[in-house]
């Protein structure tokens, strides 16, 4: 039976998909479905699900994704990002919208003095480039996601570039990469502030549309999965690049064949990686088995015990990470053997990524990936594509930035984002 699957986003885009399903009334099948419109939605982003296909399995995915379904979670993220009540459409195939894209050519500006900045879980980089020189580049230590004024986010953020701008004659434009969901220059939902009660997330949500004005200066901000990728295309001098990021969290950025952002939402760390029903589950959306679990700081702490490998049940996820790093550079092979697992992950779902991604670059970064780590990662994923899915391996690559790429990079490519609106001084 013929499913097409079309996401509904902001500006009227749509995204379509077409499959197949078995049967309406079957478990697996709709299993098999449910997670395909999971993968979606995380991917390409929307507000509204137009589902055409059986009505029976399109019932059964309206209930599943609604307030009182199983992926509430979903539903209430997506509402918020797109500031729309979410909801699934059950139509026939061919009734689903034509797909309606909304491609931006973004990036790679370098003329003028520019500042950098990408923010992450426990620091934040910051990087001075000089028509395409960098000139500085530096990170800070901070805490966000256990500050709750939203000012301390600010003013950290507001320091860090005038570090960066002692550095270079002039400030002629700013460029952002964060994780969380951005819009339009505002972040629309981010880990980083999940701290900062409801009645005041407003003030972080246009921290970038203050600096912005503040510094009287042209402002870019991009999810750091699509920075991830644009650092990428810069460092290869090509197009086709998925980017992914492991830190505190996964973030994957896409640029397409034509070098474009797609403006997707590429979220894929609440994306299905993992299919099996007994799959780690996600404290924060409930689901098992998504992306985050499997490249980020949470997978080097997932694989803690079975590496035998024992830390206080008090210390965070940056020392954990730390403490692996420091026994992967002793030559312990306990810590070699989480890097092996976490590229026997990486070199199974780059397959499940092409699925819905059109690129011939994989360039993958991030705090988890920094020393020998990254290395084991990144040939255990080229041995596991050879081996198990050779017509891939043949037509992907896979790309391991150098050391100081791999920690400021995307500060660096961020830099590029904005255009700049006259001549500058």
């Amino acid at each position: 039976m013929p499913v097409v699957i079309g996401l509904e986003r902001e500006g009227g885009a749509i995204s379509r998909y077409a499959t197949v399903a078995s049967d309406d009334s079957n478990a697996d099948s709709f299993r098999h479905i449910e997670r395909i419109v999971k993968f979606l939605l995380w991917s390409r982003g929307g507000w509204k699900i137009h589902f055409g296909g059986p009505r029976g399995l399109g019932v059964r995915i309206q209930q599943c994704y609604s307030m009182a379904g199983e992926r509430a979670f979903d539903v209430q993220l997506m509402s918020r990002v797109y500031e729309q009540l979410f909801e699934v459409v059950v139509m026939d195939p061919q009734e689903v919208p034509a797909e309606r894209g909304s491609a931006v050519v973004v990036g790679r500006n370098c003329e003028g003095c520019r500042i950098g900045f990408d923010l992450g879980a426990s620091d934040y980089k910051v990087a001075a480039v000089k028509d395409g020189a960098v000139i500085y580049s530096n990170e800070f230590p901070w805490n966000p996601k256990d500050q709750s004024h939203p000012a301390y986010h600010y003013q950290l953020l507001d320091s860090g570039l005038k570090t960066a701008a002692a550095h270079l004659p002039r400030v002629d434009a700013i460029g952002g990469s964060t994780a969380g969901v951005v819009v339009n220059n505002r972040i629309m939902v981010a880990s980083l502030f999940r701290s900062v009660p409801p009645d005041r997330f407003h003030e972080a949500r246009d921290m970038f549309l203050r600096l912005q004005r503040q510094w009287g200066v042209p402002l870019t901000v991009a999810n750091d999965g699509d920075v991830t990728a644009l650092a990428g295309a810069l460092s290869l001098g090509e197009n086709g690049v998925l980017g992914i990021a492991m830190g505190s969290s996964e973030a994957v950025g896409y640029l397409t064949m034509e070098g474009s952002m797609a403006g997707w939402l590429n979220e894929l760390a609440f994306a299905p990686v993992d299919y099996n029903s007994n799959a780690a589950v996600d404290e924060w959306s409930g689901d098992r088995g998504v992306g985050a679990l499997y490249f980020s700081q949470q997978a080097i702490n997932k694989l803690l015990p079975a590496a035998g490998i024992e830390l206080p049940h008090e210390m965070g996820l940056p020392d954990r990470l730390k403490n692996v790093q420091a026994l992967m550079a002793e030559g312990d092979p306990r810590a070699a053997k989480i890097y092996e697992t976490i590229g026997v992950y990486l070199g199974y779902t780059i397959p499940e990524y092409a699925e819905f991604y059109d690129f011939r670059h994989v360039l993958v970064l991030g705090r988890v990936m920094t020393g020998e780590g990254g290395n084991i990662i990144t040939s255990m994923a080229t041995e596991v594509l050879c081996r198990e899915f050779p017509g891939l391996a043949e037509r992907v690559r896979l790309h391991l930035p150098d050391e100081k790429s791999r920690r400021v990079g995307q500060a660096v490519a961020a830099a590029s984002l904005p255009s700049l609106r006259g001549p500058t001084g």
